[in-house]
């Protein structure tokens, strides 16, 4: 089945559509970066995006050069992924949602309606990210240029929950099937299979059995 492309989007040149993928109203991919002098993105040439099979491009998203879309993934409205994206198969990116460059995303991962995914994170597959989650990677914010060599965004392992609202600060590890509560500020590593709550985020519990993944 042919690419499906609405009237009003932009597909730019070299862009790889695979079969049944539907980009829709307004909706632009392959977009080139415009990139600041200060900013701290590589700036070698991109290749073209690519879009897997059956995905949706929904009204008003974006996808940059150089990323990497699996099958069956869902791009809500206003959604945006940056250059150099990997995007596994069967994730869904809510509504208004930001996704930056350098990023990976594993299968079956859901991030919901207006959340940030920093620069150079990396999602594991069954991640879920509550709406208007945020995340950081630089420590000095914008200040010394010592941060360059440490610029790191959080590491979210497999099956992983995060809670809506929550921070997670620059570098820290989410561990394996592990529950940020809504509103929780992460400042360290959250380790494998705990429950942690508040500002600075403390260990509250085990999560229960029932709710592992592979229970």
């Amino acid at each position: 089945m042919a690419a499906e492309v609405h009237p009003t989007a932009t597909v730019h040149p070299g862009t790889v559509l695979g079969e049944g993928v539907r980009v829709l109203e307004n909706a632009v991919v392959g977009k080139q970066p415009a990139l600041s002098p200060r900013s701290t993105a590589k700036r070698e040439p991109l290749p073209p995006a690519q879009i897997g099979d059956g995905a949706i491009v929904s009204t008003g998203a974006i996808v940059f050069a150089g990323s990497r879309i699996g099958a069956r993934v869902i791009l809500g409205d206003q959604s945006c992924v940056r250059e150099r994206v990997t995007i596994g198969d069967d994730v869904v990116l809510g509504r208004g949602s930001l996704v930056e460059n350098d990023t990976t995303i594993g299968a079956l991962t859901k991030i919901q309606a207006d959340a940030y995914i920093t620069a150079y994170s990396t999602l594991e597959d069954n991640v879920f990210i509550a709406p208007c989650v945020v995340t950081t990677n630089d420590n000095f914010m914008g200040r010394t240029e010592r941060r360059h060599e440490r610029i790191a965004g959080p590491t979210i392992r497999r099956g992983a929950r995060v809670g809506g609202g929550a921070i997670l600060c620059p570098g820290v590890e989410i561990g394996e099937e592990a529950f940020v509560g809504a509103g929780a500020v992460v400042t360290k590593d959250v380790p494998a299979h705990v429950i942690v709550v508040g500002n600075p985020a403390r260990v509250l519990r085990d999560v229960p059995d029932d709710e592992l993944l592979d229970s």
